[in-house]
């Protein structure tokens, strides 16, 4: 296997920036859909073909269960402003109860699910977890939200997990984008959740600006570059890829905190996906566990990574 390059500052391209918006809301009706086109394509990776294959299904189902849900509720107004007043996430993960339109999404998603070919054990996850009580589902989703998902039970959580997903999305893109505020380094500004890789951009107006992907909700926030994701630090920043890589999936890394999270150069490939790509450059990750640097983003089909 090829082996992770020396650590390099990357240029900053000065001359393109621009004062970019702070957050960009998900948008649910499109964001699953465009990330089951890109794990399709990247499934032309033979190592990783049939589980890039099984997300691209899994995403399909998030997709498809939209059509009919009721909209998802959002805190009464003053919870929002006083959310804000604190600097705080309005749709704080870490106060989240499961609630009737994520129980309709958890219970169609699972159906839909139950039509995708996946491995025996996965299949037996997912039939178990159909058919536990709500106490033991509302258990697995307070492991998912609380990043503390048992080993043996990865495959069950993986559903939980991508459910949950489309819940926060749907309750994130009702939101206004204005009223957000930064609440802290590595954090959601919707949900508090960690990031699951960041992107350099090239949308209009705000090309050459970095923006963290929330592996939750999927909302987008600007961050400034050659600043740790985890930490906050602006030193010992350095940047790693796999010997030969094209320069569009990096990991930044962080001699302060000992941490990485990819960042991902979307104004060279627009089809870069947050999610998408974090997996299918599963490879970079081995190569960076060798050296010690700890995995600080969240993906919750990686999970044990």
């Amino acid at each position: 296997m090829a082996e992770a390059g020396a650590p390099r500052h990357d240029p900053i391209p000065i001359g393109d920036m621009a004062k970019p918006p702070f957050a960009r809301l998900p948008e649910p009706g499109r964001m699953f859909a465009r990330r089951a086109e890109r794990f399709r394509f990247l499934a032309r990776d033979p190592d990783l073909k049939p589980y890039l294959l099984f997300l691209a299904d899994i995403c399909g189902a998030q997709h498809g269960i939209q059509d009919g849900l009721p909209a998802a509720p959002l805190p009464a107004a003053e919870a929002i402003a006083r959310a804000r007043s604190h600097g705080m996430p309005p749709l704080d993960r870490s106060r989240f109860a499961s609630e009737p339109v994520f129980d309709a999404t958890l219970a169609r998603f699972l159906a839909a699910a139950a039509t995708v070919a996946m491995p025996e054990p996965a299949a037996a996850a997912l039939q178990e977890l159909r058919h536990a009580e709500p106490a033991g589902q509302a258990l697995m989703m307070r492991a998912v939200l609380d990043d503390a998902v048992p080993v043996e039970a990865m495959a069950a959580h993986l559903f939980v997990a991508a459910a949950l997903q489309v819940h926060f999305a749907r309750t994130a893109a009702r939101l206004d984008a204005a009223g957000l505020v930064p609440v802290g380094d590595g954090a959601c500004p919707v949900c508090g959740g960690p990031p699951v890789s960041s992107l350099v951009v090239g949308w209009q107006g705000a090309h050459g600006t970095r923006f963290c992907a929330c592996a939750l909700c999927g909302t987008l926030w600007n961050y400034v570059r050659v600043k740790c994701t985890l930490c906050g630090s602006t030193k010992g920043i350095s940047y790693r890829e796999v010997e030969g890589g094209a320069g569009i999936v990096k990991a930044e890394t962080c001699d302060i905190c000992r941490g990485y999270v990819k960042i991902l150069h979307q104004h060279k490939d627009p089809a870069l996906d947050p999610v998408a790509d974090d997996v299918a450059s599963l490879g970079l990750d081995l190569l960076l566990r060798e050296t010690g640097l700890r995995r600080g983003a969240a993906n919750p089909f990686l999970l044990g990574y």
